[in-house]
């Protein structure tokens, strides 16, 4: 039974960010908010709680997941940026933007791209979410809390515990957070191309 964690949504209780993280740290996978919508994460080099998201999402290895990170500290790891890329990150971070850069050799290759080695990367603009992520000291991968046939993510914790009470291990409940998911964009070639409209103004990056 998932374990619900009722934390203040601007100022989230740590030892309760503490709990939930050791559930992640034991190959764990829980519901949070974030400032675009309710996402699953679990550990980035978790390849069983990765399995476990896909499962519940119905997607394949060709859905690409998303990285997520406390701070731009973070992407040098894990992507490659140039110092005009950076600039643009710097600007429009944190925020509901999903921004596709090219891989470093340090993510599994489970969650990348399988041609072009790219990684979907983020950084959201929501207490809780960087709460964890701070708790952490790492990333987490995520993807939105959208239900295989429903139109919109799951909004409501009781709705989330409902159907998935038996599939993930906590929900942190912050109350609604919105059903609009992140603006992508991708950024590994010579011009930005925008790939979905979200919740994001997609004017902050030039279009």
């Amino acid at each position: 039974m998932a374990q619900r964690f009722v934390v203040h949504p601007v100022d989230p209780q740590v030892r309760l960010l503490r709990q939930a993280a050791q559930i992640l740290d034991h190959g764990g996978v829980g519901a949070i908010p974030t400032d675009s919508c309710y996402a699953l994460v679990c550990h980035l080099d978790d390849k069983a709680a990765v399995d476990r998201i896909r499962a519940i999402r119905r997607i394949d290895e060709r859905h690409l997941l998303t990285m997520i990170c406390r701070d731009l500290s973070d992407l040098g790891s894990y992507a490659k940026v140039d110092n005009s890329t950076y600039r643009l990150l710097r600007d429009v971070t944190p925020g509901p933007y999903t921004l596709i850069l090219d891989a470093t050799r340090e993510v599994p290759r489970r969650l990348s791209h399988p041609s072009r080695r790219t990684i979907g990367l983020r950084i959201p603009d929501h207490p809780v979410a960087l709460g964890l992520l701070d708790v952490l000291g790492q990333p987490l991968i995520s993807t939105t809390l959208q239900l295989p046939g429903d139109e919109l993510p799951l909004n409501d914790v009781d709705d989330i515990r409902e159907r998935l009470d038996h599939a993930i291990d906590f929900v942190l409940d912050a109350g609604p957070c919105g059903v609009e998911p992140t603006t992508v964009v991708d950024l590994t070639g010579s011009q930005a191309v925008l790939v979905r409209v979200g919740k994001g103004d997609p004017a902050a990056l030039g279009f």
